[in-house]
C-alpha cells in the first residue's frame, strides 16, 4: 500500500480505502439496541459488513481505536490508520469460518482487515496457505492481493480493545454482528475454527442462540477439541485451536505443526461434506 498522508483521524467511509464496505450513507449503530436492529435488518454480508465498519456502540472501544489511530506506533508513524471496526473478510459462501478475538491495535486497526499486518496474522495466513485456504502465505495490507479460499475470517469483537481485553458488555454488544454473520453464511458453512478460549465461548454462544444443538455440558476449550453441531438436518463442526498470539508462539504452546494439524482437519471436513 502506498504511504498515505499521516492524517490524525480514522478513515472516513467511502473515501477509497481498499475493501471499505461502507459509505457516507451507511447507518451507524450508536448503542446496543442499534446493533441488534441493524444486524437483524442486514439481508446479506454486504449490508452487514457496511454497518459493522461504522459501528460506534461501545464508547470505550471507539475512544481507544481512535486514540491508537491518532498516536500510532513509531514504526507506522507515516501511515494512515483505519481506526474503525473490522468487518468479516472472505468469500460470501464459505465452507470455513475462522473466529478470532478482536483486531490488533496496530494490525487490523491499522490495515482495516482482520489478522492483516500483525504477528498473529503472519502465523495464521502461513497456515491457511499451507492448507490451501489462502492464495498467499502472508498478508500485509488491504491491497496486497491476498485471497481466501472457501474461508472467511471474523472477530468476535470488531474493534481493537485496550490490552486485547474486551469487557463482558462489549462482547455481548458485538455478539449480534457475529450471530447475524454466522446465520447468513450457514447454508454453505461446514466447519468453524475458534482461535482461543474467548472465540470458542463466543462461537458456541452464537450458534446456540441461532438454534444449533451444542452438546451438554458445553465442551470446554482445548487445542484440537472438536464438536459436532446440528440444526434440523444440517450439521457442521466446531474446532478449537490455541490463538497464534506471540505469547503462545514464542513459548511453544502453539507450534506450526500443531496449527497445521488443525487446518488439515478443517480442510478434510470442509471438502468431504457436500
Amino acid at each position: 500500500m502506498p504511504v498515505r498522508p499521516a492524517a490524525r483521524e480514522p478513515v472516513r467511509p467511502g473515501t477509497g480505502w481498499p475493501g471499505d464496505p461502507s459509505d457516507a450513507g451507511t447507518p451507524v449503530a450508536r448503542d446496543p439496541d442499534d446493533v441488534v436492529a441493524l444486524a437483524a435488518k442486514s439481508a446479506d454480508l454486504a449490508s452487514l459488513d457496511a454497518c459493522v465498519a461504522v459501528c460506534r456502540a461501545c464508547p470505550r472501544l471507539v475512544q481507544w481505536r481512535e486514540d491508537v489511530a491518532r498516536d500510532r506506533r513509531k514504526s507506522f508513524e507515516t501511515e494512515q490508520y483505519w481506526g474503525r471496526p473490522i468487518a468479516g473478510w472472505g468469500p460470501p459462501q464459505p465452507r470455513v469460518l475462522v473466529v478470532g478475538l478482536a483486531p490488533a491495535a496496530h494490525g487490523g486497526n491499522r490495515t482495516g482487515r482482520i489478522f492483516t499486518g500483525d504477528r498473529s496474522g503472519d502465523w495464521l495466513f502461513a497456515a491457511l496457505h499451507r492448507a490451501g485456504l489462502a492464495s498467499q502465505p502472508s498478508s500485509t495490507d488491504a491491497s496486497d492481493g491476498q485471497q481466501l479460499i472457501d474461508t472467511r475470517l471474523v472477530a468476535a469483537v470488531r474493534c481493537a480493545p485496550p490490552d486485547n481485553k474486551p469487557t463482558t458488555l462489549e462482547r455481548d454488544v458485538c455478539a449480534a454482528w457475529l450471530r447475524r454473520e454466522i446465520d447468513i453464511v450457514s447454508p454453505t458453512l461446514r466447519v468453524c475454527v475458534a482461535l482461543g478460549s474467548f472465540a470458542w465461548s463466543s462461537l458456541l454462544t452464537a450458534v446456540t442462540t441461532l438454534g444449533w444443538a451444542v452438546p451438554k455440558p458445553r465442551p470446554r476449550f482445548g487445542h484440537g477439541v472438536e464438536v459436532r453441531l446440528s440444526r434440523g438436518k444440517t450439521e457442521m463442526v466446531a474446532i478449537a485451536s490455541y490463538h497464534p498470539s506471540q505469547q503462545n508462539t514464542f513459548t511453544g504452546k502453539l507450534t506450526e505443526p500443531m496449527l497445521d494439524e488443525v487446518f488439515a482437519r478443517v480442510t478434510e471436513i470442509a471438502r468431504s461434506r457436500s
